[in-house]
């Protein structure tokens, strides 16, 4: 069979999407979907909001990209407005979450090296991270499904156990640059850190002068009812990789980083043909327009809380599918005690997108502008799926 005009790298189903509206998806015969997916907590507003969608309309026939060559009055400005906004005192924007955490590695190692200290290179990482698909992004992973058939892989990290704090201050050694970790994982399954183990790991970079740096590419702007979730632990990163949902659907990402933590990205040592273009910038400006101010941050909270309540009052009803409910916000997982990803693509076929996760999870990440009937609508669309899931599981 001749391969597929798109590489053939992803299981791709029979959901076809051609048109959005706020939180539903339409195929191409106008079969209706509840998206619980958001693009993978991407969609942050939904389909089709109006103020991001005039922003990018408005922008792309203004000025979409120059490069950076120039002055960019748009990038500076959202920049500035991210500084404001969290502990960053500088950003570079990228057009990935895989890439701002390859600046972020870069930023890192580049401390050291400005200090004289070339040989503080080795970041601590953990277990069932997900930083992504690029070639130092898998290298700083364990994860086989990640990384067979890429040899060699690159060298400078040390992979260590999540939430496990003498591990990682164990692993600290005289070549060790700092640590590099989601404070909620989203792909290994919405693990949230505990604040000891975020304190800990804050405390060792004081003591030794080390880096730390935070991945909030799933778990970052209002996901979780703060605007970064660093926020909930009271623990401030040095540098912080931003994406997702940080263009709302538009493809973007920004490092961020302390004034100390930059010191030694100056000219020359990092760029990016498109990265914090005037496209971008707009699509970012307007996402923050939206969530970047308490009221829908507490909004996001509740309902997030009454999100995980109704899920908890379900599961009793299906508790040969669901043991538990666990995240942050409208970051929720539902673990479960049959195989995650067979029963997420078992509820497309019942017109419920959600998405699978490393520890057996469901994930649950709609759009953060989901009102009350939206919630029941899941939550009965659920438990209506599950009912009727019930023979080929016990089948199986």
């Amino acid at each position: 069979m001749a391969i597929t005009p798109l590489m053939p790298v992803y299981p791709r189903s029979p959901v076809r999407p051609v048109r959005g509206e706020g939180v539903y998806l339409y195929g191409e015969e106008g079969e209706r979907y509840l998206d619980f997916a958001a693009g993978i907590a991407v969609n942050l507003l939904g389909h089709g909001h109006p103020h991001l969608t005039k922003a990018i309309q408005d922008q792309a026939a203004t000025l979409m990209h120059v490069s950076n060559l120039y002055g960019s009055p748009q990038g500076e400005a959202f920049a500035q407005r991210l500084c404001d906004l969290t502990f960053a005192d500088t950003v570079f924007f990228t057009n990935s979450g895989a890439e701002a955490v390859e600046c972020a590695i870069k930023t890192a190692r580049r401390y050291h090296f400005a200090k004289g200290n070339a040989h503080k290179h080795n970041l601590i990482t953990f277990s069932n991270a997900f930083h992504g698909r690029t070639m130092a992004t898998i290298s700083a992973t364990d994860q086989a499904k990640l990384r067979d058939g890429f040899a060699p892989l690159l060298t400078g990290f040390t992979v260590v156990d999540f939430n496990d704090l003498d591990a990682a201050l164990a692993a600290i050694d005289e070549n060790t640059a700092g640590f590099l970790l989601e404070p909620i994982q989203g792909e290994g399954g919405i693990r949230p850190a505990t604040h000891e183990f975020l304190a800990g790991l804050r405390a060792a970079c004081d003591e030794h002068d080390l880096m730390l740096v935070f991945d909030e590419v799933q778990c970052g702007v209002a996901r979780t009812g703060a605007l970064y979730a660093y926020e909930h632990y009271g623990v401030v990163p040095d540098i912080m990789a931003s994406a997702k949902g940080i263009g709302g659907g538009f493809p973007m990402g920004a490092c961020l980083a302390s004034e100390k933590a930059a010191a030694g990205m100056v000219i020359g040592t990092h760029g990016s043909t498109y990265g914090g273009n005037p496209l971008a910038m707009a699509a970012g400006q307007a996402v923050f327009d939206v969530v970047a101010n308490d009221e829908f941050l507490a909004e996001v909270r509740q309902k997030g809380e009454r999100l995980r309540a109704a899920l908890e009052q379900m599961i009793p009803n299906h508790d040969h599918l669901f043991e538990s409910v666990r995240g942050v916000g409208l970051m929720l997982g539902v673990r479960m005690k049959t195989d995650s990803r067979a029963f997420v693509t078992y509820l497309r076929t019942k017109g419920l997108l959600a998405v699978s996760a490393g520890d057996n999870v469901m994930r649950v990440l709609p759009p953060l502008t989901i009102e009350e009937e939206h919630i029941r609508e899941f939550v009965d669309m659920l438990s209506a799926a599950a009912a009727e899931y019930e023979v080929p599981a016990a089948a199986a």
